[in-house]
């Protein structure tokens, strides 16, 4: 479903302010995974979340999406593929408009609109229905501004909007970082359960350890642009936070051997 083949980014080349953001990333994500990213700050987790979608062209290598080379694809036409939740949970909607008409974009995303009525009645019945299943009672709300929901209330609805045509890859960019933890904890269950009715393919940046054990069923953790661990099957499933904290541990201490060796052979040959 999703193939990053050896992938490269760097930010403002040649200047002082030079980012090497990828460095030959290569994944293979089947259809109906649900994989989880984690890394350190500056690992390239959002830059390689952004790459898929469309945000920049890489440098290097391509990006396939449903069998399609879609590398050099603008934004908007890798869209019809993808659906996605940012972190901020005022993103992804239109703020001034009601929930039924936010829904409504929705379900006609992409598709000829004409001239007669969007929001019909039988939509309203589908979002009604739909709007149900997260059980925070907004079926009764649906003429109100979604911009005066909370947080956790809005990302529940652009979770509902992200997935409502079956995207053939849902991007979860840290979804809940800006919640509460009860409502980050809510949000978390309506994804599981989402993910697993619908079997989307599914690619998750996040950075809680537990989310990270908890959901999917491949777990992928990112330092200095490169993947340098890669669970899944039993592995995956034995994991614990405290498992990815020590793992996070190692990859600092190479780093600072390796800076140590970098610091003494300049030393003694210059």
């Amino acid at each position: 479903m999703l193939e990053i083949k050896d992938i490269y980014k760097t930010f403002n080349p040649g200047t002082i302010n030079q980012v090497k953001s990828l460095q030959g990333i290569t994944l293979s994500i089947e259809e109906g995974e649900f994989v989880t990213v984690i890394g350190t700050n500056g690992s390239g987790k959002s830059t390689l979340l952004n790459a898929i979608a469309g945000g920049f062209t890489v440098d290097q290598g391509s990006i396939w999406i449903d069998g399609n080379d879609v590398t050099h694809w603008q934004e908007y036409k890798r869209a019809k593929f993808i659906g996605r939740v940012f972190q901020n949970p005022f993103s992804g909607t239109a703020p001034n408009l009601s929930i039924a008409e936010n829904l409504s974009l929705a379900a006609y995303r992409g598709l000829p609109r004409g001239f007669g009525r969007v929001l019909n009645k039988d939509l309203r019945n589908q979002i009604i229905d739909t709007i149900k299943t997260l059980g925070m009672g907004l079926e009764d709300r649906l003429d109100n501004i979604i911009g005066s929901l909370s947080g956790g209330q809005r990302q529940a609805l652009t979770l509902l909007m992200a997935t409502w045509l079956k995207p053939k890859l849902l991007l979860l960019d840290e979804h809940t970082a800006a919640l509460d933890p009860k409502s980050a904890d809510q949000v978390i269950r309506i994804t599981e359960r989402i993910v697993s009715e619908n079997r989307l393919t599914t690619f998750m940046v996040t950075h809680s350890m537990q989310q990270a054990v908890d959901l999917g069923n491949r777990l992928v953790m990112l330092h200095r642009g490169r993947v340098v661990h890669d669970f899944s099957g039993s592995e995956k499933n034995r994991l614990r936070p405290e498992d990815l904290m020590a793992r996070f541990e190692e990859v600092r201490r190479a780093d600072r051997l390796d800076q140590s060796v970098a610091d003494l052979l300049k030393r003694r040959y210059v």
